[in-house]
């Protein structure tokens, strides 16, 4: 039995941002490969055609895939080095990010931090970082990130092609818990 659209996506995400070696894949400075190289392999592994894997780039309600010409990349969430070569972007005056209230504890002391991966995903919205919070396991919180300050610190902030906002670190004192009932 063919591999879900889920199935698929997942692994995608996998080895285009943690693990290429996987499938014998290389992802070039900026991590991009060969799509047709990528295509085939996945296509051999799950059992599907190279419209299903388009079809799941295409449909993925994330983006979490950049798709041009032969080459494609994951838009973000690397834990392999990689320079997605984007240029900075002033951000809105507040961007987001959903958390579990287990975790607060350690971003008070020492704010968000990229963990495994290579920047702090920021949501340009209350409502997706929401969705990002429901996904861990535990009660969650949502937090305002002050952009302003942070610019007026110095810090620079970056767009990913699937409108994920990206920065190295958020220090605590930029971080704001939004109340339980925020819209």
């Amino acid at each position: 039995m063919p591999a879900s659209d889920t199935e698929i996506s997942k692994f995608l995400s996998y080895v285009l941002r943690h693990a290429p070696q996987e499938i014998g894949l290389t992802l070039d400075d900026e991590g991009w490969t060969d799509y047709p190289e990528l295509s085939r392999k996945v296509c051999a592994k799950f059992g599907v055609a190279d419209a299903d894997i388009r079809r799941v780039i295409d449909e993925n309600t994330k983006k979490r895939f950049t798709l041009s010409g032969d080459r494609i990349r994951a838009a973000q969430g690397h834990s392999v080095e990689v320079k997605l070569k984007l240029p900075p972007a002033i951000p809105p005056a507040a961007l987001y990010h959903g958390t579990t209230a287990y975790a607060w504890e350690d971003i008070q002391r020492s704010g968000l931090k990229p963990m495994d991966r290579t920047h702090v995903h920021l949501s340009p919205d209350v409502g997706t970082a929401r969705a990002v919070a429901v996904r861990r396991k535990g009660p969650h919180i949502l937090l305002t990130v002050d952009t302003v300050a942070m610019a007026g610190h110095g810090y620079a902030f970056f767009v990913a092609d699937n409108g994920v906002w990206l920065t190295a670190e958020v220090p605590p004192q930029f971080l704001t818990v939004i109340p339980e009932n925020a819209p």
